[in-house]
């Protein structure tokens, strides 16, 4: 049974399926390679516009597979702690593939999302929780830093400085309802139908101009780090104009004339 599994309900829409369900979608030296590899040619798929990842069976993903938490594949034949260093930034770096890909990520929550799960959930540009979702950083709890994936960053982004301290340093698990009081989550939906609504959010962007969906999601994770509003401006003025050239607006403004789609 593959650990990764990649469907096209249409070409333009990618579903990114984590696929070791007995082990709540854990993240072994395999499943990293997959998701690696995959990522990659989800990348240079100029066909493809949105991504949904998501979990197999009732986890979204639990984490480092902790019955093999420092595979000797991984460490490239170094002895530790270099070896632990190649497969940390490994891993880290997922999160970083997901930030950097063109593609929009929507996370479809399915349970638990714990550790680096949480922390592969947090670098996608929108969540969606099913209620059975949890959410927990995991990390403090294995005597290891709480800060991990990314976690430091994204999350005080995402939910505020406050929040986050409290969810990083006490690592307690928060339920999808209080995920969307805090803004972990923008939307929460039944269990059964949380892939289903996260592919209706790509049908809507994929009805968006192809160059306005791409900036937009470089804009906004580059003005989350902006030095000013006047930096900030710049970049979105620039998108603007770059995003006018390609006759998509022309067209759109045609079609609101004599309101048709």
């Amino acid at each position: 049974m593959p650990h990764l599994e990649l469907t096209y309900p249409r070409p333009d829409i990618a579903v990114l399926t984590l696929n070791r369900p007995e082990k709540l979608n854990a993240l072994s030296y395999e499943l990293v390679e997959d998701l690696h590899a995959t990522l990659d040619g989800i990348r240079d798929n100029n066909e493809c516009r949105v991504v949904v990842l998501t979990g197999a069976g009732r986890g979204f993903c639990s984490g480092l597979d902790l019955t093999d938490p420092n595979p000797n594949r991984a460490g490239e034949g170094t002895e530790f702690p270099r070896s632990g260093m190649r497969w940390q930034e490994r891993i880290a770096d997922l999160t970083a593939k997901i930030h950097r890909l063109r593609q929009p990520v929507i996370a479809a929550v399915n349970g638990p999302a714990y550790g680096g799960g949480m922390g592969i959930a947090l670098a996608c540009d929108i969540r969606l929780a099913s209620e059975s979702a949890r959410f927990c950083t995991q990390f403090i709890k294995l005597g290891l830093g709480g800060c991990d994936i990314g976690v430091s960053y994204t999350l005080p982004r995402i939910v505020g400085a406050g929040p986050a301290f409290d969810l990083i340093l006490t690592a307690r698990a928060v339920d999808a309802d209080e995920a969307l009081r805090m803004g972990m989550v923008s939307r929460i939906s039944a269990d059964a139908t949380v892939v289903d609504d996260a592919l209706t959010i790509a049908e809507t962007l994929c009805g968006y101009g192809k160059f306005g969906v791409e900036s937009t999601k470089q804009v906004l994770w580059a003005n989350l780090d902006a030095s000013s509003l006047e930096a900030a401006l710049h970049l979105e003025n620039r998108s603007q104009i770059l995003a006018s050239t390609g006759g998509v607006m022309a067209e759109a403004t045609e079609a609101f004339r004599h309101r048709r789609r």
